[in-house]
């Protein structure tokens, strides 16, 4: 009979340790990812847009230079804008990519 109260008090023990440990890990949890708020998601949508930008405009001054040094009866400036423009996208698609396949390794490691 006295084994009663004892065991209600362990298992009072238990799951407030249970819910104890579970609250620090959502605070570690949340300092980890502490890093990717608003400013961070601005600042990559900045990285993306200049990964696209830069090649576009050296691409377009590459072409405008030859367009000036060799005449034909093919503008350059044209070509070489969007093949800058298609490798900058090439640069973004991968990029995000890889920040995508970091966020899903690391949600499932923090699910184990």
């Amino acid at each position: 009979m006295n084994d009663g109260p004892a065991r209600n008090t362990s298992n009072k023990t238990a799951g407030l340790a249970a819910q104890a440990g579970a609250k620090a890990e959502r605070k570690l949890k949340a300092r980890r990812h502490a890093a990717h708020g608003v400013w961070f998601g601005l600042g990559m949508m900045g990285l993306i847009g200049w990964s696209v930008a830069i090649p576009t405009l050296l691409g377009a001054a590459l072409g405008l230079w030859l367009d000036k040094r060799h005449a034909s009866a093919h503008s350059w400036t044209l070509a070489l804008l969007v093949a800058g423009l298609a490798v900058g996208c090439m640069n973004a698609w991968h990029w995000v990519a890889k920040e995508d396949k970091a966020m899903r390794d690391e949600q499932d490691a923090d699910d184990e």
